[in-house]
């Protein structure tokens, strides 16, 4: 039985929700999202005494691909309308002598050791805030903030050695020793 699936979302003041059959649209002071939810789940509102929530059911409780489901909706749904109320974001920092960048207009300017600058055009949702080499990625869906901060990432990921790269804010980088020198020379 799916228990993330059968707890209820409660929806705060400031915040919109329409249900029209599979699609669930959210809409909050940070912006407005929607997704389409597996056709095993049905998603409902209902008034309850704090107000009004969102509840889930599926066609079969016994069935272990709808419980499954069940809870990713819940999951999602709840994901939207924290990301309508407060948003996400994503702390990205940049290691290496040399490494920079810029943020110039809409577009991320960054110098990773390679022969050019590398330019990306920052999507529809997202916005990003450079201060020295640390990048924040925000928005208010939480699966394109991850997916951009993640493609970031691969432009130049940080390598064991000398921890030159890109990475998470709160990642830490194992470290390899360099080559020994031998015993005697």
């Amino acid at each position: 039985m799916s228990r993330v699936g059968k707890k209820p979302i409660h929806i705060p003041q400031g915040v919109q929700v329409r249900v029209d059959g599979q699609l669930v649209e959210v809409k909050g002071p940070k912006g407005e999202l929607q997704e389409r939810l597996n056709a095993a789940v049905h998603a409902t509102l209902a008034q309850s005494e704090e107000g009004q929530e969102i509840q889930f059911t599926v066609n079969q409780e016994d069935d272990t691909f709808e419980r499954a489901q069940w809870g990713t909706a819940r999951a999602l749904v709840a994901n939207m309308i924290e990301g309508v109320i407060h948003g996400f974001q994503k702390k990205l920092e940049i290691n290496g002598v040399g490494y920079r960048v810029n943020l110039q207009g809409r577009v991320l300017v960054l110098t990773v050791g390679f022969s050019h600058d590398v330019r990306v055009d920052l999507p529809q949702g997202i916005n990003a805030e450079v201060d020295a080499n640390t990048i924040t990625i925000t928005g208010a869906d939480a699966q394109l903030v991850g997916m951009f901060a993640d493609m970031l990432r691969k432009i130049r990921k940080p390598e064991p050695y000398k921890g030159k790269g890109i990475k998470y804010a709160q990642e830490t980088i194992r470290r390899k020793a360099g080559k020994a020198q031998k015993a005697g020379e």
